[in-house]
C-alpha cells in the first residue's frame, strides 16, 4: 500500500503534478485559471484504479484510472485545524444534496450557520453544490464530503470546514464514475 511520502515523491519524479490535457469550458469551470482545469496525469503503477486520493498541499484530487493514469481535479480543502486525514470509503452519494451545518460549525460561527441549523434544501445556493460524496469510516458518517461549490474562487485554497470541494461542473463530471464503497485517501498537510 502506498503512503503519502511515496505518492508525493513518485508524483514529483513522474511529473504528475504538472501540465496535461483536458480543459473544460462551461459554467463555473470556465471561471477557473487553466492550471485548475482537470487533466489526465500519470501515477505510480502501485496505485490501484478506482480510488480517490486528495493531496491538500497541491489542492488536488486524483481519481485513479487503469493503465497508470488518473484524472486530476483542483479542489478547495479544509482550513487550518479542520482538515482531517485518513482512509475512508464512499458511504453515500447524493445529487443536489440538502445540507445542515454540524453543531461544531454552528458553535464556531453562529452568525454564519445558526440560521441553517434546521437544514437547507439542495439547489444552486446550497454549500454542498450539485453533487456530494459522503465519507464514512466503517459504518460511521464522518461528516466529511467531497462536494461541489458554486464559488470557483475557493478552488486552490484552504477555506472549507474540512471537506474537499470541486466546482459544480467538475463534480457533475466526476460523480457518476465513482461507485459506492470507493476508497478515499486524505493525505496530511505538510507543515
Amino acid at each position: 500500500m502506498i503512503d503519502r511520502r511515496y505518492f508525493l515523491a513518485s508524483g514529483a519524479a513522474l511529473g504528475i503534478f504538472g501540465s496535461g490535457a483536458m480543459a473544460h469550458e462551461s459554467g463555473d469551470a470556465a471561471q477557473l485559471p487553466e492550471r485548475f482545469q482537470p487533466r489526465r496525469v500519470p501515477i505510480p503503477a502501485t496505485m490501484n484504479p478506482g480510488e480517490i486520493h486528495v493531496d491538500p498541499n497541491r489542492f488536488a484530487l486524483y481519481w485513479t484510472l487503469p493503465g497508470g493514469e488518473a484524472m486530476r481535479y483542483s479542489v478547495g480543502v479544509g482550513r487550518e485545524g479542520l482538515y482531517e486525514t485518513g482512509v475512508f470509503r464512499i458511504g453515500a452519494k447524493k445529487e443536489w444534496p440538502s445540507w445542515t451545518p454540524t453543531p461544531d460549525m454552528i458553535a464556531r460561527e453562529p452568525e454564519k450557520y445558526k440560521q441553517y441549523e434546521d437544514g437547507m434544501e439542495g439547489g444552486p445556493d446550497n454549500p454542498l453544490g450539485a453533487r456530494a460524496l459522503y465519507l464514512f469510516d466503517g459504518t460511521r458518517d464522518t461528516f466529511l464530503r467531497i462536494h461541489g461549490t458554486n464559488a470557483p474562487s475557493t478552488i486552490g485554497t484552504a477555506v472549507s470546514n474540512g471537506c474537499a470541494r470541486l466546482v459544480n461542473d467538475h463534480i457533475i463530471e466526476f460523480y457518476p464514475e465513482v461507485p459506492m464503497e470507493t476508497k478515499v485517501f486524505l493525505y496530511p498537510k505538510l507543515a
